[in-house]
């Protein structure tokens, strides 16, 4: 599923029109970014929790030469999947 799709999906179940869901969509994944990038966390019940993590500044090569090459340290998104969530795709229920 790509993001026409999700919006698609997003606009028949609500009864919105497609641009309608597209705000909504980008609306939800903006509020996510922002918040993100203020060190918050985000939280749906069921669903799971967005979260960013701090990746240490490491050595690594390159693979064409194998010359050491340094990573910078980064902040990383991450998703844990909540209960329910990971419930569900495991018993594939709907």
């Amino acid at each position: 599923m790509n993001k026409a799709d999700l919006i698609d999906k997003l606009s028949k179940d609500a009864g919105i029109t497609k641009v309608q869901a597209n705000a909504a969509l980008d609306s939800f994944t903006e509020s996510v970014i922002v918040n993100l990038k203020k060190g918050d966390r985000v939280t749906l019940v069921g669903f799971g929790t967005f979260s960013v993590s701090e990746r240490a500044a490491r050595n690594g090569r390159n693979p064409q030469t194998g010359a050491v090459i340094k990573i910078k340290a980064r902040k990383v998104p991450k998703f844990k999947a909540g209960k329910e969530f990971s419930t569900r795709i495991a018993s594939g229920k709907k």
